[in-house]
């Protein structure tokens, strides 16, 4: 988290699409984080007691409001409140 970041994180919502939805259980929960690092760090750890949730997680690619992540780190993508996280696993042999 930067050291400019005040008051509470901005809340929004993570969606799980095929084999990450399968490995998350629900097909989308809420976050309430700064960056994806921390969304998906706590998203870890809500889901401790599925460990295949991890292994697809390390997969999977990311769109922020509709914006691909692509190679950024997750540590610098910063969300904001009411936004969306798309997770998204290599589809059909990708």
């Amino acid at each position: 988290m930067a050291a400019t970041d005040t008051g509470a994180p901005p809340a929004g919502t993570i969606r799980y699409w095929a084999a990450a939805k399968a490995a998350a259980g629900t097909a989308e929960e809420s976050y309430a984080a700064h960056t994806l690092a921390d969304a998906l760090a706590a998203a870890r750890d809500r889901h401790g007691a599925r460990p295949e949730f991890a292994r697809v997680l390390l997969r999977c690619s990311f769109l922020v409001d509709g914006v691909s992540v692509g190679t950024r780190a997750h540590d610098t993508v910063q969300l904001a409140d009411g936004g969306t996280v798309e997770v998204l696993p290599p589809f059909a042999g990708g």
